[in-house]
């Protein structure tokens, strides 16, 4: 396979990356739907439109911001409109998609979780757009480092490279079958199987990324592995606080 795979679209040559990407947005988004039809809890529209208005600005700027502070130095240093809109990853995006979740839902007033129903569209568009990650191989930096285990690959350099987003997509499904598991005993608190996602999700990537290229920023941490560190705290956190409240 020679990498970055293209694809010939009305006469236009396109990335693999991008093209995924849209491609399991749309599809996650399908997905949410269907099971918000057949979820027996009803949302308001006004709650539903916010909550939605609120995840993708919160998504949106955030993918962005964390992004480009992976390299601060570069990014204040040779500020270019161009590359801070090019520049994301889905940490920033889960991290203030969830505070824009939350300021939403205080504005309109609403109170109780609305997670659950968006784990398993959510961690489908993230598979498909992990697989335009590895079809882009090491010209997008979503590639592992040099090495010599039967993992490594060639993702378009001379290295054999760990293909982190083939490992990413491994944990998803792993994570998948779990999760689906917890919500069919039916017996845990509303809003319970997200916060296992988003803890899962940052503990792996928080490990994933130590074999990923980075620039340290705190010790021989990057700036991902730093905010996975306050999000791994703060579901710690909340899954504490919802047990205990649940068993009061």
């Amino acid at each position: 396979m020679d990498f970055p795979v293209t694809f010939h679209l009305f006469g236009k040559t396109v990335l693999a990356h991008p093209l995924f990407e849209a491609l399991g947005m749309f599809i996650g988004m399908r997905y949410y739907f269907y099971l918000k039809r057949k979820s027996k809890e009803k949302t308001p529209f006004n709650t539903s439109a916010a909550v939605l208005i609120g995840a993708t600005a919160g998504a949106l700027f955030g993918s962005k911001l964390i992004g480009n502070l992976e390299n601060p130095y570069k990014f204040f240093e040779h500020f270019d409109l161009k590359t801070v809109w090019t520049n994301n990853t889905i940490v920033g995006g889960l991290a203030f998609g969830l505070i824009g979740v939350e300021l939403a839902k205080k504005i309109v007033g609403h109170k109780a979780s609305t997670g659950d129903l968006i784990v398993f569209p959510l961690m489908l568009a993230m598979i498909i757009g992990r697989i335009g990650c590895f079809l882009t191989g090491i010209y997008e930096e979503t590639y592992g480092i040099p090495t010599d285990s039967i993992f490594g690959m060639h993702l378009g350099d001379q290295y054999r490279r760990h293909p982190v987003a083939l490992y990413e997509i491994a944990f998803l499904i792993i994570l998948w079958i779990i999760l689906n598991s917890i919500l069919r005993k039916n017996k845990y608190p509303s809003g319970f199987v997200f916060q296992v996602f988003m803890l899962s999700y940052f503990t792996f990537r928080f490990l994933l990324d130590f074999i990923k290229p980075r620039l340290e920023i705190a010790g021989n941490l990057g700036t991902i592995q730093i905010v996975c560190i306050c999000l791994i705290i703060y579901y710690i956190y909340k899954i504490k606080n919802t047990f205990l409240f649940n068993h009061l």
